[in-house]
């Protein structure tokens, strides 16, 4: 009995001394872990977003005037033109057959009625400034002359209604397609009016963009402008504000902005859908930090600073930014590391340890 009496009272005399004054002494410290970034020097800038769609800067369109057969030209390789080749100034895109045997003809007559006159007057001049004729019969020679150029030019320029010349170097978007759409095929009869081409140059495409808002007074002839298209992920392409429409859309209240877009590479098309940048300011080696490392404390915009095992909190002033980064005017410097992770519960002098940084 002495030695269970014992145990027990050693076990007693344990249990005091653990529930003793000692363990409530020490406290547990809780840090908050929080990743960190370095505030650096960047380059920030101030856009107008909007969308819109391209189209050629302009475009000729080639008509038939005159009843006929269809007959498309071929290119150098001789192959038949088709829509997307590329045409020079001057080149004939297709003729209308049928009266042509008899136009040329026609022409080919006048032309020598032409040259006939012509040298008769020069015969005359000569004569008249001898002293050999009157002047009465230069100036018949004279009306003979113009008699014969008009029916030449009129005769030619029958021939040429036959031809269809584009009078720009572009690329053919449409070519031998009927009212409906349709391709047509050589040997064909058209008749008067059907536009048989359109040609346009496409080096260059136009943006037609809305701005509204405040964006209206921002938006001036010149500024910079990145272009995008989702079928070429990464790329941009670079533009510029050529013209602003003259009034607000009465029903849109929107201001229509027209963008030149540099397609040198031939990548873009008209007809694509695009979102375009208008670039309204840059600023270049400001101090940027990640917008995430802001936050709102009592209605004002703060970040928290690292200082040591501790955080202070900094009331700041943004300028320009993005979606992911923005400039800080005022509240830190660079090289200050900002917390921009974890600081949902965080306040001023919160004792933090550093998990990581991004």
């Amino acid at each position: 009995m002495s030695r269970s009496y014992m145990v027990i009272l050693g076990l007693m005399i344990l249990t005091i001394v653990s529930c003793g004054p000692g363990a409530d002494d020490e406290k547990i410290e809780f840090r908050v872990p929080v990743s960190v970034q370095e505030v650096a020097a960047g380059d920030v800038e101030d856009h107008i977003r909007a969308t819109g769609s391209l189209r050629a800067r302009e475009v000729v369109s080639l008509a038939v005037e005159s009843k006929g057969m269809l007959h498309i030209a071929r290119g150098p390789d001789g192959r038949r033109l088709a829509e997307g080749d590329r045409v020079t100034a001057g080149q004939v895109v297709a003729e209308i057959k049928g009266e042509d045997v008899r136009v040329a003809a026609r022409t080919a007559a006048t032309r020598r009625r032409f040259l006939a006159a012509e040298s008769d007057y020069e015969a005359t001049r000569e004569l008249f400034e001898q002293g050999l004729i009157n002047e009465s019969e230069l100036r018949r020679a004279e009306t003979t002359l113009e008699d014969a150029r008009l029916e030449f030019d009129r005769s030619r320029l029958a021939e040429d209604r036959n031809r269809l010349v584009t009078p720009i170097a572009g690329v053919l978007l449409s070519l031998g397609r009927d009212l409906e759409g349709r391709p047509m095929a050589d040997g064909q009869l058209v008749t008067p009016g059907l536009v048989l081409a359109q040609v346009a140059q496409t080096h260059v495409l136009v943006a037609d963009v809305d701005v509204v808002g405040i964006d209206v007074a921002r938006v001036h002839e010149n500024l910079s402008v990145r272009v995008l298209q989702h079928s070429f992920d990464g790329t941009a392409f670079d533009g510029r504000v050529v013209r602003l429409a003259p009034a607000i859309d009465p029903i849109t209240r929107a201001l229509r902005v027209e963008v030149e877009v540099d397609n040198g590479d031939g990548l873009l098309r008209p007809g694509m859908f695009v979102e375009v940048e208008v670039l309204v300011e840059r600023r270049e080696g400001v101090p940027v930090v990640p917008r995430e490392a802001v936050t709102e404390r009592a209605g004002k915009r703060v970040v928290f600073v690292l200082r040591g095992q501790r955080v202070a909190r900094r009331e700041v002033e943004l300028g320009l930014g993005d979606d992911e980064t923005v400039e800080v005017q005022k509240g830190v410097e660079i090289g200050e590391r900002v917390v921009v992770r974890g600081l949902e519960t965080l306040a001023d002098e919160s004792r933090v340890r550093v998990s990581g940084r991004s």
